[in-house]
């Protein structure tokens, strides 16, 4: 099922139709979401993410497709992460505007298969507003976000991973993914995860492999990731995806993995908040106080999304639900 543009705006308008958190958020500072995607420690999850999204024939046919992704590697992690930071602590209205963009952009990847994988034969059209590639890519999303949460900080309890899902089912609106094919509870959704890592839906295509490559030989981001890293991407996939893709994992590797989850929870405790929180929360935080947006805080933006300050609502043409919908 495609995700057509009335689609989109009735899912949009249910996440805007629900009740208001402070700040005048999709979701608020109380969320459980706010409290996991407000930690750096979510980057380490980056890799594995990216791997998951690839895997699946129809996401790497469509970013094959962009060369300018290999031409501007650095202003595509920007991109990434400005519109998920702002879905999650922008405003209402940020968040509106910045869905409506992705929206846009996956609406014009249309194209044809080039190669047979998995079940997507060759010649077959492929479409990035397919509700079952987004509802995958949202899913690696979640569940990759709660597993690097877990490497640095405390587990969430079984109440709290609950809270969480309920949460992202909101955010999955953004993406215009109906709530009624969302599994309707955490075990529910562990569940699909488990099935789609076994599927043959997730299948790495000659394409995902190369541009996986790219990026972890630094080929397409002019310097490659650090080895550690490399290695506990390796170890967070399922076996069957981390042959696929051709990433080593051996007694080095394994190593290396096990020595990262040592040191990391040592120092990532003893870094100042300031340094443990991403700039947008703190940009969220200060528009919670009244303030404006630390100069610190729009440094560290520049890092995260390329950017002083989360995109301006007024950028994406924001439509405000009517009292109907």
């Amino acid at each position: 099922m495609i995700v057509s543009e009335a689609d989109f705006e009735r899912c949009l308008d249910e996440v805007l139709s629900a009740p208001a958190d402070p700040g005048d958020g999709v979701l608020g500072p109380d969320s459980v979401m706010w409290r996991v995607h407000r930690e750096a420690a979510l980057f380490l999850g980056a890799g594995r993410a990216l791997l998951l999204q690839l895997a699946h024939p129809w996401v790497s046919a469509g970013i094959a497709e962009q060369s300018k992704v290999f031409a501007d590697p650095l202003g595509r992690f920007h991109r990434t992460f400005s519109i998920v930071y702002t879905m999650v602590f922008g405003t209402r209205d940020q968040a509106a505007a910045v869905a409506r963009r992705l929206y846009r952009r996956h609406a014009a990847v249309d194209g044809v298969m080039t190669e047979t994988a998995g079940p997507f034969a060759a010649g077959s059209r492929f479409r990035a507003n397919d509700v079952e590639a987004l509802r995958w890519v949202h899913a690696t999303l979640v569940e990759t976000a709660m597993m690097s949460y877990g490497l640095l900080c405390p587990p969430l309890s079984e109440d709290e991973r609950e809270q969480y899902w309920c949460e992202a089912m909101r955010f999955a609106g953004l993406f215009g993914i109906p709530r009624e094919v969302l599994p309707p509870d955490w075990a529910s959704f562990k569940t699909y995860t488990a099935e789609m890592m076994e599927s043959e839906t997730l299948t790495v295509s000659s394409a995902a492999r190369d541009i996986a490559q790219r990026i972890f030989s630094g080929e397409a981001t002019w310097i490659g990731p650090p080895r550690w890293f490399t290695a506990l991407t390796a170890e967070m996939l399922p076996e069957r995806l981390r042959l696929a893709f051709e990433l080593p994992y051996g007694a080095r590797e394994h190593r290396s993995a096990a020595r990262a989850r040592i040191w990391l929870p040592r120092l990532y405790a003893a870094l100042p908040p300031r340094l443990r929180t991403v700039g947008p929360y703190q940009e969220a935080m200060a528009r919670l106080r009244g303030e404006p947006c630390p100069s610190f805080t729009r440094l560290l933006n520049r890092g995260w999304i390329g950017q002083p300050l989360m995109p301006a609502a007024n950028a994406g043409g924001v439509r405000r639900p009517s009292a109907q919908s």
